[in-house]
């Protein structure tokens, strides 16, 4: 055992708002998730006010929960969308589709000519074969086209699935050009929960070179769409918006000049991600062996219902047990019968040793990619319950 308990609580929310969060918890069943939009009331404000040149378009995908949804479309924000599902769902809650972009580079033909039925008209691209399909589904709309990044420093990387080389983006312009769209713009990502600000650097500076030359050829391009990245806080810090905010806006200057062209960001993490609590109780609480230095915790929730992204435990969620006393190290796993389904095992967790099976704990940060990557029913397990804090 090792020394008193201690959690840094008020590094992730006050304790005010934990413990509104806990009472409104009482009487749910576990696994849940709960969410406090006055949060996502604040981040959205706290990115208009440093970001005041950048327009925001949401990446649904985050966290799809229609009250989530609900107040972003009444402050303002746009939309990143990635099917015709969420499409769907943001026309039946009122968002008009100038306020959208279909951003998922692999779509089907038909999805695209859905999109332009109901009234989309902005579009990413990364390959040829997609914008011919844009060309016939939606002809003389607005693309932009995304470019390779490393993610270098992001703690959710992204791979070489999106994106084109600079060398074949150029091409693409031009095909698309002469195909009767519109070459509007290029977007990068730089990966989800960014710690490295550097990255936009880069990314910036080989979006300037591609202006320059598109202009050479005489496309005008009007936007950049930096995608998302910005953090939410997990248990490894980082740095605060504002800082984020002043690089990207010194990035931006020295290769635009002070007339920027539109600057779109799809914020998702950032958004939704300190919004959210989710409840878990204690199933068992094990050894594998006599002398075995940790202890098995199991909660009822894991990989497979909706904590995905502690895949290779790249997301490292803050976890807050209630009782204090001497600690135990521990390593995390879920429920299912499936042996991936162990959320830590190499990063160091501790909990108090005096935690009883059928306890509850807290799993903070987790508004985001938490009920959307939740499996349906494996195990018989239903998705994630979702409840919005009155």
């Amino acid at each position: 055992m090792k020394e008193e308990y201690e959690f840094p609580l008020e590094d992730y929310m006050s304790r005010e708002r934990f413990e509104r969060m806990k009472r409104f918890s009482q009487d749910k069943t576990t696994p849940c998730l709960i969410l406090d939009l006055d949060v996502v009331r604040e981040k959205y404000e706290e990115l208009r006010r440093n970001m005041p040149y950048a327009k925001v378009y949401y990446a649904v995908k985050a966290n799809p929960n229609d009250e989530v949804v609900a107040l972003l479309r009444d402050l303002g924000s746009c939309f990143d969308v990635a099917t015709r599902f969420e499409l769907d769902q943001l026309l039946r809650l009122g968002v008009t589709p100038d306020r959208m972009s279909f951003g998922n580079t692999i779509k089907k033909e038909r999805d695209i000519a859905y999109f332009y039925e109901k009234g989309v008209r902005l579009y990413t691209t990364d390959s040829f074969e997609d914008v011919d399909k844009i060309a016939r589904a939606a002809p003389e709309s607005k693309v932009f086209f995304r470019i390779l990044t490393e993610g270098l420093g992001a703690d959710w990387p992204l791979s070489r699935k999106f994106g084109s080389h600079p060398e074949m983006t150029r091409n693409l312009i031009l095909h698309a050009r002469d195909l009767g769209l519109e070459p509007y713009g290029i977007s990068f990502h730089v990966g989800s929960q960014q710690r490295d600000i550097g990255q936009w650097s880069t990314a910036l500076g080989n979006v300037g070179n591609i202006y320059s030359w598109a202009e050479d050829q005489g496309v005008k391009l009007r936007m950049i769409n930096m995608g998302g990245g910005f953090p939410a806080m997990y248990t490894d810090p980082t740095n605060p918006i504002e800082h984020y905010a002043g690089d990207i806006r010194s990035f931006l200057t020295n290769n635009f000049g002070d007339e920027l062209p539109e600057i779109i960001i799809e914020p998702g993490r950032s958004m939704t991600g300190d919004c959210g609590m989710i409840v878990t109780e204690i199933v068992n609480i094990a050894k594998k062996s006599t002398h075995d230095l940790y202890h098995w915790v199991f909660f009822d929730i894991g990989k497979f219902g909706g904590l995905i992204e502690t895949l290779d435990e790249a997301i490292k969620y803050p976890i807050y047990f209630e009782k204090s006393g001497p600690t135990l190290d521990i390593i995390l796993a879920g429920p299912t019968c499936d042996s991936m389904d162990i959320l830590y095992e190499k990063t160091p967790y501790e909990m108090p040793a005096g935690t009883k099976i059928g306890e509850r704990a807290y799993i903070l940060t987790t508004g985001a990619y938490t009920s959307s990557y939740s499996s349906i029913y494996f195990n018989g397990f239903p998705p994630l319950a979702t409840y919005v804090m009155k």
